[in-house]
């Protein structure tokens, strides 16, 4: 098999597969490649917000600790390959077609998703790389989700929970918090950032209860902000001053998560300094996470599309001097109203853009909403992201492409490579 051949594999199954009650499904899938992830070290991540920022801050700092670090992300930003990565690598090609060939011969149905087939694919990679530790990202929700097969994680991660994905994962934000707090292992260590409601807390704290969990919460009278912006951030957690790349006070939240699970991972035998930690998290960088790309113009790209995620690009966007030009884009998934509400309050002009996804919304139905709430126009992705750096060039503002990881992604992967 080769790479082609791979891809065509893998995009044979279905995006989601049918609906599961339970993880029977990943399970079978795994049993017959001989179950990897048994044989792997794991730090579980879930949250509706701060996975990726959570994730890589950590797997940062194991990397420069000298541990041979698998990361597993979802989605993947501009291409296949970049969500499965092992320290600064991406899995290559040779390796993809490998592994597919091996999974192919093992399995004779259809019945699994994309995300479970990718899933596989990892954890023979990470196995046969003799990765020391995987840091895992969940795909959607926790308790159902495919990477919650693993059994006995170092500690499990719970970042912002907000509403997203409510079709399946619930109404409410105790509902949806239910879900991700189903990655809490019977007698594992647990983590749970600071930016999340009393009502998110309370669900998690009673399943840390339920399994013996130890759960460390980051605590809010720990963190003194000393200065936020696009640019990053620098504040104190208990004392001791950190800075951050990243942009946005969310930023901080999840470094001080990054802070608290470098503990527990101390408390277990592994060999993590506080100048390390310091370094990791002032280097760290995500793209499509509200990030900043300096030129004429500068342009911030973020792919955040739920309520919270658009709180935190807007919190940052009010503190920009220069006026600001947008493309905005969003998946029928979502509802645009807010997001569209938010942003046409500090923007000079917003391009609504269609076409980089296959389910994305009318760039014509957004901008009919917001014609008489700021300047819109609408036009397909590509001309409305070149209208809007346009502008904020010959204005001396910024552009700002956000609204869809997908059309962050777009972004990335047209304009940046």
């Amino acid at each position: 098999m080769d790479y082609n051949q791979a891809q065509s594999f893998i995009n044979s199954f279905s995006r989601s597969g049918k609906k599961v009650s339970d993880l029977s499904r990943i399970s079978r899938l795994l049993e017959a490649v001989g179950n990897p992830q048994d044989k792997l070290c794991f730090i579980h991540i879930a949250g509706t917000n701060g996975k990726g920022s959570t994730l890589e801050y950590i797997s940062d700092i194991l990397q420069k600790s000298g541990y041979r670090t698998g990361k597993f992300t979802s989605p993947y930003i501009t291409h296949y390959a970049d969500r499965i990565r092992i320290d600064s690598d991406e899995i290559d090609e040779a390796s993809i077609a490998e592994i597919c060939g091996f999974v192919k011969s093992r399995i004779d149905s259809d019945e699994f998703s994309q995300f479970e087939i990718t899933m596989a694919i990892a954890m023979l990679y990470f196995l046969r790389e003799k990765c020391d530790i995987v840091v895992l990202e969940t795909g959607i929700g926790g308790l159902l989700d495919s990477t919650n097969v693993i059994k006995n994680p170092i500690v499990s991660v719970i970042t912002s929970i907000s509403l997203d994905h409510t079709a399946i994962l619930g109404n409410t934000v105790a509902e949806i918090a239910y879900q991700k707090a189903g990655i809490i292992k019977k007698d594992c260590d647990a983590v749970l950032s600071v930016d999340n409601s009393n009502e998110a807390r309370r669900v998690v704290r009673e399943k840390a209860a339920e399994m013996n969990s130890t759960l460390t919460e980051v605590d809010m009278n720990d963190i003194s902000v000393l200065e936020t912006d696009i640019c990053g951030n620098e504040f104190l957690y208990k004392g001791r001053k950190y800075t951050t790349s990243m942009g946005g006070i969310h930023q901080i939240y999840n470094a001080a998560t990054a802070i608290e699970v470098c503990g527990i991972l101390k408390d277990n035998g592994y060999n993590i300094s506080e100048e390390t930690i310091f370094s990791s998290i002032a280097e760290t960088r995500v793209r499509g996470r509200i990030q900043l790309i300096k030129g004429n113009p500068d342009v911030i790209v973020d792919g955040g599309h739920n309520l919270s995620g658009v709180d935190a690009l807007i919190a940052v966007l009010k503190k920009e001097k220069r006026p600001v030009y947008a493309a905005l884009g969003i998946s029928e998934t979502k509802d645009y109203s807010e997001f569209a509400d938010n942003l046409s309050a500090i923007c000079e002009y917003i391009c609504c853009v269609d076409g980089f996804s296959d389910n994305c919304v009318s760039a014509e139905v957004i901008s009919d909403y917001l014609k008489e709430k700021c300047t819109a126009d609408f036009m397909n992705y590509k001309d409305g992201i070149e209208k809007a750096v346009m502008l904020a060039k010959e204005n001396n503002g910024v552009a700002v492409i956000c609204g869809s990881l997908y059309l962050a992604s777009a972004y990335l992967k047209n304009y940046t490579e």
